[in-house]
């Protein structure tokens, strides 16, 4: 004879497997991730190199910011994610953090304000990775979301 408490019990785990499933599903649902492709004709003015970069950066709505970028052809001395539209320099509002020989990340606990967030959502954050020869930058790609 079942008990109550055994009875309730596939229920609770139930329960607690679908709000496990719901807190999974609503903090990656919501996110906004961006794939971008960096190139010297991104950038402002347009750089003449064979360098290139791609990668996926991700903001979610409590506008939090992850990812990160990988290159080819070029030796970068810095990396960040800025605020302007495309064919415009903006400043800096996200330096990124070198991973190994070609790879940028967002550094944990990178948090956009609200003025960068709705910045985001008109398309004008750009991520750049500069070089010695290119100081300003040599490939940057636009985050449209």
């Amino acid at each position: 004879m079942n008990t109550s408490r055994e009875f309730d019990r596939p229920k609770f785990r139930g329960v607690v497997a679908a709000a496990f499933a719901c807190a999974m599903f609503s903090t990656s649902a919501f996110a906004d991730p961006v794939k971008v492709m960096l190139s010297g004709d991104s950038e402002v003015p347009a750089v003449k190199t064979m360098a290139s970069g791609s990668g996926t950066v991700t903001i979610n709505p409590d506008m939090t910011v992850s990812g990160g970028v990988t290159t080819t052809g070029l030796s970068g001395t810095m990396a960040h994610i800025h605020m302007a539209a495309a064919g415009k320099n903006g400043p800096v509002i996200v330096p990124l953090a070198k991973n190994g020989e070609s790879g940028w990340s967002v550094p944990p606990g990178a948090k956009l304000t609200e003025a960068q967030y709705q910045a985001f959502k008109a398309g004008e954050l750009y991520v750049n990775v500069h070089t010695a020869e290119n100081k300003g930058g040599e490939i940057r790609g636009q985050l449209k979301p």
